[in-house]
């Protein structure tokens, strides 16, 4: 087993807030959700292309240190945590950007964005929906209860392991994609290692 030589730091959003200008912020949410609100000069680089920035990552916390950030601050978390594994040292802000806007702090949307809604509201109207389908449509052809039964475990199991493939594959539909002026993965990457 390879045990992490950095450690996660979580900071509160007074903490994040009065050191905003130390950090390279990074944003590991889908970019859908990075064009809703955004904590001010943050960098997007999802939670599932996270092994590919490493380089670039590394390269900013050895200019100073990593800020990590999601809505709720499990997806920065976990990132944290991989980072950890490859020796590079990130912070993450309890409770997200959600409890940055709620501070009253301020969060930046690229020109031009439209705010998708948030990838737990669009997980719980997909699952909810699948089930209720499951369940209706059971009552015309039993074996459609397995729908219901199916979603119910993935649930489950999205509990347990506090990961979501039904978010991975709803960041991936059109009205998640980025709108406005929004820097590339690539030119991200760039940016992080310059």
């Amino acid at each position: 087993m390879i045990t992490p030589a950095a450690t996660a730091t979580t900071l509160t959003t007074g903490q994040a807030a009065a050191r905003l200008t130390e950090f390279t912020v990074v944003d590991v949410r889908s970019p859908g959700e990075y064009t809703g609100g955004h904590l001010p000069g943050a960098h997007n680089v999802p939670l599932e292309r996270l092994d590919e920035a490493a380089d670039a990552l590394a390269a900013a916390a050895a200019r100073g240190p990593l800020l990590l950030v999601c809505a709720s601050g499990n997806r920065s978390a976990r990132g944290c945590a991989r980072l950890a594994v490859q020796n590079v040292a990130a912070a993450t802000l309890d409770g997200g950007t959600n409890a940055w806007a709620a501070a009253g702090h301020p969060v930046e949307r690229p020109a031009g964005a439209r705010t998708p809604w948030p990838m737990d509201r669009q997980v719980r109207l997909a699952a909810g929906t699948l089930v209720a389908a499951g369940f209706a449509a059971g009552r015309f052809w039993r074996p459609a209860h397995w729908l219901s039964g199916a979603i119910g475990a993935g649930l489950v199991f999205s509990g347990v392991t506090n990961t979501c493939g039904m978010a991975a594959v709803l960041a991936r539909l059109p009205h998640n994609r980025p709108t406005g002026d929004v820097a590339s993965f690539e030119e991200t990457l760039t940016r992080l290692a310059a």
